[in-house]
């Protein structure tokens, strides 16, 4: 989701944008018809949380918020993993879950520590948030910046989580208009940390994020001295510039590939791929942009041999309902692009084919790969469109596998639904922004091989191979 900070003008242009496409056709491939229930799949009786889903998947567990993480704008964010443990990002903090059996998680300890995005990861016995917002300092005390004797602080905040029942804060980095995802990249010492923060900008009269801002910010931090943490490169991954007509500039989220070597940067309106073989000096291979389809790139996601990357645009920031029949397939949607002598070719788009209602926020945003050799699969969020499990092995012709919907959320709820969908050791995981925590389960001839992976850990935005 785009920063309330640059929302209104962005869902502004959409609605324009919106009504100008109208009944345009669609480019590209059509994945099925727009329907709640697609042809290759009828709805399974509903469970638990009256959601409907596909035949292959059920919920098997729902976490709800609580408090003090349960208030009316303590929305769920993003996701990580390590061992037995979920991580829960928040607007008011962040929590952890037991997962050792995820059909029955357990809550381990909540803290409380507001911003907006609140985006984590994990690494060893360290967590780190997206501070998104200006506040008056950087602990978790602050109150929101916004005084006229406020100085203004966002960036990253880092914890201790060594013992997952008492997490402690330890430090943070101020960072350029905040950072509203980050992406971790280990050293070839793993006693070095490397974070790409991507954040939106600049503005003009703001003390947090002055111009000029096509940049990204890389942040060190030694692991076993985390409290020195500090900023040591500012590339400008923009040699030709930002795409024209966007109201930010700057990233909105970077996906890593260390071992490949490479990583994928959405950037409001443009695509990058990168050479990250020296983390510190990222090297541009090829910057992308598509004009016609694409409002917000958003997110990459690489498969697992990096001979692909899949783009998503989140349209409209993700507060308007696009997944209607009057936005095109090819709009809030997902770009598939092969790499061929190491340049980006597009080869297909993927939409979540059931149409939603006009009340319905709807939009592609966080998912990831499904550990499966050979095929290329993921599961990814649509907020109030549910969660989508589709195959994009055949990069001309995606089609969906399996999903899970809840439907309108009702009442004054405009933002709610699936924020992260992401698969891991057997489940997926996604993160509700008012449900709380979901945890689903596919059975299917093709995803079926994912189960006999393990991992350790997982964090979306950096990849591994297995």
């Amino acid at each position: 989701m785009i920063p309330a900070k640059l929302r209104v003008a962005v869902v502004g242009a959409a609605v324009m944008l919106v009504a100008a496409c109208a009944g345009t056709p669609a480019a590209g491939p059509s994945p099925s018809p727009a329907s709640k229930t697609p042809s290759s799949a009828s709805p399974s009786a509903k469970t638990m949380a009256d959601v409907m889903t596909s035949d292959n998947v059920k919920l098997v567990a729902n976490m709800p918020r609580t408090a003090p993480l349960d208030g009316p704008m303590s929305w769920n964010s993003d996701l990580a993993f390590q061992g037995n443990y979920a991580y829960v990002g928040n607007f008011g903090g962040f929590s952890i879950f037991d997962i050792s059996d995820p059909t029955q998680p357990k809550p381990v300890s909540q803290v409380s520590c507001p911003s907006q995005q609140n985006d984590v990861s994990v690494y060893g016995d360290l967590l780190i948030l997206s501070i998104d917002e200006p506040r008056g300092g950087e602990k978790c005390d602050s109150d929101q910046g916004t005084g006229p004797s406020s100085a203004g602080w966002e960036g990253l905040r880092i914890f201790d989580i060594s013992d997952k029942k008492n997490p402690t804060y330890v430090s943070a980095v101020r960072t350029d208009c905040g950072s509203h995802t980050h992406t971790m990249v280990p050293g070839k010492n793993p006693d070095t940390l490397y974070v790409y923060v991507s954040s939106p900008g600049p503005e003009p009269d703001s003390k947090t994020c002055p111009p000029p801002h096509e940049l990204i910010q890389i942040v060190e931090i030694p692991v076993k001295d985390p409290k020195s943490a500090k900023i040591v490169a500012k590339p400008n991954i923009f040699p030709d510039g930002q795409g024209e007509g966007m109201f930010a500039a700057g990233c909105h989220d970077i996906t890593a590939y260390p071992e490949k070597n490479l990583a994928a940067a959405a950037c409001f309106g443009d695509g990058v791929l990168l050479d990250i073989a020296d983390p510190v000096k990222p090297k541009v291979l090829q910057q992308v942009r598509d004009t016609e389809n694409f409002q917000i790139w958003h997110s990459a996601t690489f498969n697992n041999d990096a001979t692909k990357v899949v783009f998503s645009d989140e349209l409209g920031g993700g507060g308007m309902a696009t997944c209607d029949n009057k936005t095109p397939k090819t709009k809030g949607a997902n770009a598939i692009y092969d790499i061929v002598d190491g340049k980006l070719e597009r080869r297909g788009y993927f939409k979540m084919p059931r149409e939603q209602t006009s009340n319905e926020n709807c939009v592609a945003h966080n998912g990831s790969l499904l550990p499966i050799k050979g095929k290329d699969v993921m599961v990814q969020a649509w907020y109030q469109g549910g969660v989508s499990v589709w195959d994009f092995t055949d990069s001309h012709s995606p089609r969906e596998v399996g999903f899970f919907d809840r439907g309108p959320a009702g009442g004054d709820h405009s933002i709610a639904g699936s924020w992260s969908a992401y698969y891991y050791n057997g489940y997926i995981y996604s993160s509700d922004i008012l449900k709380g925590l979901d945890v689903i389960q596919i059975d299917d001839p093709l995803t079926d091989p994912a189960k006999q992976v393990k991992m350790d850990d997982f964090n979306v935005q950096t990849q591994k191979s297995y």
